[in-house]
């Protein structure tokens, strides 16, 4: 009797869960078309010349396809990727440094000040960056800066390489700083000990057994920063007015005009611009998602 009752039960338990898989694989498969929809549009609007889109609309059926706009952006754009990589590479690496350093004292050490400085490089990422603009840029206006570091004419932090070099590593290092430490808390510290036993110092314990162990959310926290840093709009936009020095995605305003602006050419500039980015996730795809699964099997 309780076998024949089990069977059903058991058929209606595996109907209720095909039930939930379907209707989670349609909710993803939704979700992937909706965020998916914008890029592929603009890849359709940069597949098409202007004067088709003027005549026909951007949602109409398109008569021309051609990569015209793909090669009239990219012979515009080689020298912002260099003035990007100025950018990005030094504060990325200065960052992540950095991070790791206070990181490294605040998980590794306890001190009357050890949680209280983590929150004080934390709050930084609470603040917003329009409520800092002002002040900022009349700072940026009269702080001094060598001609080595990139003062150029004007010899301040105002339009030059190093000034947004500085605010990305002062916004990125309270969230890298955060993510490192409760990654450092879960290493044992029987390696301290055994460290200590050997020898080594603080410095050598840092670099060749803790740093490497880092590398997982390293990687992790590389892609992110990248990516962060590389697509920042705003900063640049602010604090930097030569044409030839903007970041690659404020050089994208160089496409418009006083009077007339070429969208089909900006959404494949647009495109072009987020290949790097692209890149960089899928060389380290398996090292940014073992990242960010860290500690998910820990109770």
């Amino acid at each position: 009797m309780s076998v024949a009752r089990g069977a059903p039960m058991a058929g209606e338990r595996k109907k209720a869960r095909r039930s939930t898989a379907v209707v989670i694989q349609v909710f993803l498969a939704g979700t992937a078309i909706l965020w998916l929809a914008p890029v592929l549009f603009a890849l359709y609007t940069a597949f098409r010349p202007y004067s088709d889109t003027a005549t026909n609309g951007y949602l109409g059926i398109a008569q021309t396809l051609s990569l015209h706009n793909f090669s009239t952006a990219l012979s515009e754009l080689p020298p912002f990727y260099w003035n990007t990589a100025i950018i990005t590479f030094p504060a990325l690496f200065v960052t992540l440094l950095f991070a790791s350093f206070v990181a490294y004292v605040v998980s590794r050490y306890s001190f009357r000040f050890n949680l209280p400085l983590l929150v004080l490089f934390t709050a930084a990422n609470l603040l917003p960056q329009q409520v800092i603009i002002i002040p900022l840029f009349e700072w940026y206006n009269q702080w001094p800066l060598p001609q080595w570091l990139g003062g150029g004419d004007y010899g301040v932090w105002f339009d030059s390489y190093f000034g947004l070099i500085m605010i990305h590593i002062a916004f990125q290092t309270g969230f890298c700083t955060f993510v490192l430490s409760n990654y450092m808390k879960t290493l044992p510290k029987d390696l301290d000990e055994a460290a200590r036993v050997d020898g080594a110092g603080v410095i050598r314990h840092f670099f060749t057994i803790i740093l490497p162990l880092c590398r997982p959310a390293l990687a992790a926290l590389a892609t992110l920063e990248f990516t962060w840093i590389y697509n920042d709009f705003f900063w640049a936009a602010t604090l930097m007015t030569s044409g030839d020095k903007l970041p690659i995605t404020s050089a994208i305003n160089n496409f418009k005009g006083e009077f007339f602006t070429d969208t089909n050419l900006i959404a494949a500039g647009s495109l072009l611009i987020a290949i790097p980015t692209m890149a960089v996730y899928f060389a380290l795809q398996r090292h940014f998602i073992g990242g960010l699964t860290l500690g998910a099997s820990k109770g």
